[in-house]
């Protein structure tokens, strides 16, 4: 973590320098240029322990704070294959939202997961995930039966309105021009998504699971997602390992 905490002090002063000292008390939101999207904004000591989202151009943040939720509150929960703990926050986060749609093993394939998906209030996707930097349209969540391309949600009605995605890279952007930035975020707020919880490294599968079991602990009791995703990090054990962890997952979006 020492050395972690130092690349923030760095990056913090590369990227706000004095501008750190004026932020304010309140959220803060974050619109990069695009060769910054990556940036891991919560590792920055100013930013660790707000409300903070980040949005890929101030209309995108702006479309996601005017939408409003779909009716019928659905939650869909997805466990996809070949994860070291085999999302094991799914069956716990599905004690908080009465009775969800829970997707996994062989009802967790692409066609029945979008099928799902359109409409819904809440998608929490525990599934790996690949990106690719030649054709980030193409970029993919592993299902049971393959990949699930994020060109895939433009076929849905509307996409769901909040979406936490415990996967690896999928927060990932890739720059094809000026600040147009193509990936699964950028994909997902046009479509009806207000919010997105993704990471931009890789991550631990044990770690991230403590991680979602406190983000929904807040989202459950009506926080934002930046709000939860602020006090799950600070609920976190202190190790490296998770505070790494914490520091990885992004809150995209308005919601």
């Amino acid at each position: 973590v020492p050395v972690v905490e130092a690349a923030g002090r760095t990056l913090e002063r590369l990227l706000l320098g004095g501008a750190a000292a004026h932020l304010g008390a309140g959220p803060v939101v974050v619109v990069p240029p695009a060769r910054l999207h990556q940036v891991p904004w919560a590792l920055l000591p100013s930013l660790r322990d707000r409300v903070l989202s980040v949005s890929p151009s101030a209309g995108s943040w702006l479309r996601a704070r005017e939408t409003e939720p779909p009716p019928g509150g659905r939650h869909v929960l997805v466990r996809g294959p070949g994860l070291a703990t085999g999302g094991a926050e799914v069956p716990e986060v599905a004690g908080r939202y009465g009775r969800p749609t829970v997707l996994e093993h062989a009802d967790a394939r692409a066609p029945r997961v979008l099928a799902e998906l359109d409409g819904a209030a809440l998608a929490h996707i525990a599934a790996h995930g690949t990106f690719r930097a030649d054709s980030p349209m193409f970029s993919s969540l592993r299902m049971a039966d393959g990949p699930l391309i994020v060109h895939d949600f433009e076929r849905l009605a509307r996409s769901p309105y909040r979406i936490i995605l415990s996967s690896c890279d999928t927060a990932r952007l890739a720059s094809v021009g000026a600040d147009e930035l193509l990936g699964l975020v950028t994909a997902l707020l046009p479509l009806g998504t207000a919010g997105v919880v993704a990471s931009s490294a890789p991550v631990n599968d044990e770690a991230v699971v403590a991680l979602m079991l406190a983000l929904h602990k807040g989202v459950s009791a009506g926080l934002s997602l930046a709000e939860a995703l602020r006090d799950a990090r600070a609920a976190l054990p202190g190790d490296a390992l998770h505070q790494a962890t914490g520091w990885a997952f992004t809150a995209f979006g308005a919601a």
